[in-house]
């Protein structure tokens, strides 16, 4: 009687505990659906049946009259924003008091690898983010850019592979594998190769930073429905060990000096060199209102979390979008023939090689990859995290510290009122002449503002050379396999992803002519 007694106490206890913050959006007369006790709005997020970029967009679809509104993630309350004039105010006009993510708690457990450019809070991002800007200059993004190049031809003889073979590849997978071999260049310094070896270490290196571990995923559930008690949980603990060897190895290597190879390795030692970086806090003030000063100490351990973001979020974002975009291609074979037209024509004035130049004459394929990343954004959403009370003027709406706003790109992209027919796959949207100056705050797929991502350029010019190198000598088809709607995986988490791959057949162009 005793033990059942207990128990029913435990349960209410915990019933009540689940519900302790959902009066929150009531109280504020913020639209939003009723939470469920322990797990709010989120319970088929932690069961995988939908991902949050897929939670995020059934919101946005369901309260189409509302600007802003309210989610619970387990009892933590969030905003979803609708309004680019609200995005706006969030990612720029009143960044003071959003310039944290949330997806980590600083102020309380070092993780070493959250201290990175991404994932960092607080001073530790700031003064991040004031060393390494300079390292990403048109300068420095030509040095390096003939590693990109050895890259994407490996990648055209593998899709001629394809092609001579007649066989269906998995778009997603070769992107993969040639990102993978442009971060192992221009990131580390590595021939990785991991387009022509399955064994490749840093193939398997990517796969096992983006495994979804079970335990990682009770630790996250666990950290958001009862943060105060877990949050000395860490969930990258197990690639702490095989980042320092591997960052450890390459700069014993180097003699710990920059090498002149112009990669990320480098520039991350040409930052280490210029010693402790010196900045205004953001986080503290002195008692007359002006900032104190903030130092961090550019490590052997700070370079270890910037080459494992470096290499997270270039491996997953790149290999999404450029995969995606193959994946339009294939069932938009104008669009390819007028994307290869324009590829051709450049490559003739350049005697056929790929170069810095003749990829930044491609604008026509640059529109066809921002389409793509339009229609499927890698990261379907961005987060912000109130750091201060603040009250949107429009909405008379007030937030506490600690609230998380979410802006929602996967709906803003795809919203008929800023992207008229936004199922059509229309490249010329990105044309001068019809580019709205007003979408500025609805197309983000790099995000915005002193947030925005540091290598998006880079990015950008890997990706465009990835596909020219295969447009320019084969042709993108569906396989007897491919859906023409690719099914999302639910699973997905930042970065978004498809179940079953990508599946394609590549033609040689010689056979044509």
């Amino acid at each position: 009687m005793i033990t059942l007694y207990v128990v029913l106490v435990l349960a209410a206890a915990l019933y009540v505990y689940g519900r302790r913050s959902f009066g929150y959006w009531r109280a504020r007369g913020v639209a939003h659906d009723p939470p469920r006790a322990v797990f709010g709005n989120n319970l088929r997020g932690y069961l995988f049946r939908a991902s949050m970029t897929q939670l995020a967009h059934e919101l946005y679809l369901k309260y189409p009259r509302e600007r802003v509104v309210g989610f619970y993630r387990s009892t933590r309350p969030e905003l979803l924003v609708r309004d680019p004039e609200l995005v706006k105010r969030v990612l720029i006009t009143d960044f003071a008091s959003f310039y944290e993510r949330g997806f980590t708690p600083h102020r309380t457990v070092f993780e070493p690898l959250m201290q990175n450019l991404f994932f960092a809070e607080g001073d530790v991002w700031k003064l991040l983010r004031q060393r390494m800007t300079p390292a990403f200059t048109t300068g420095k993004l030509k040095a390096m850019f003939h590693l990109i190049v050895e890259r994407a031809e490996r990648l055209q003889a593998r899709a001629l592979q394809a092609a001579a073979a007649a066989e269906a590849l998995d778009a997603r997978d070769l992107m993969a594998r040639y990102t993978t071999d442009f971060i192992g260049a221009c990131g580390f310094g590595v021939d990785a190769d991991s387009l022509n070896d399955e064994n490749s270490p840093f193939r398997q290196l990517g796969r096992k930073i983006f495994k979804v571990r079970p335990i990682n995923i009770i630790k996250a559930i666990l950290k958001e429905v009862a943060p105060n008690t877990f949050q000395g949980l860490k969930i990258w603990n197990h690639l702490e060990a095989d980042m320092n060897e591997l960052v450890g190895e390459i700069l014993s290597k180097r003699n710990y000096k920059p090498s002149g190879r112009n990669d990320f390795i480098d520039l991350m030692l040409e930052c280490k060199a210029q010693g402790t970086i010196v900045g205004e806090s953001l986080t503290r003030l002195k008692p007359d209102g002006s900032p104190e000063r903030a130092t961090l100490e550019f490590n052997d351990g700070l370079i270890a979390a910037q080459v494992f973001i470096f290499f997270a979020a270039g491996f997953e974002t790149s290999s999404s979008a450029t995969s995606f975009t193959l994946h339009q291609l294939a069932f938009n074979q104008d669009v390819q023939k007028k994307a290869q037209a324009e590829i051709d024509r450049v490559l003739a004035k350049y005697e056929g090689k790929l170069c810095y130049d003749a990829i930044k004459e491609m604008t026509y394929l640059e529109w066809v990859f921002k389409e793509a990343m339009r229609m499927f954004p890698s990261l379907g959403f961005l987060f912000r995290q109130c750091t201060k009370p603040y009250t949107f003027p429009e909405l008379n709406l007030t937030i506490d510290p600690g609230v998380r706003v979410l802006i929602p790109l996967q709906s803003l992209h795809n919203d008929p009122q800023y992207f008229p027919e936004p199922e059509r796959f229309r490249p010329e949207r990105f044309s001068p002449e019809e580019l709205e100056s007003s979408n500025k705050y609805v197309y983000l797929p790099f995000g915005e503002g002193p947030r925005a991502c540091i290598g998006a350029r880079l990015g950008l010019m890997q990706s465009l050379a990835g596909l020219a190198a295969v447009l320019s000598r084969a042709s993108v088809l569906p396989a007897p396999s491919t859906r023409r709607h690719p099914l999302v995986d639910p699973k997905s988490s930042v970065v978004q992803s498809f179940k079953d791959g990508l599946p394609l057949l590549f033609k040689d162009r010689s056979k044509d002519e």
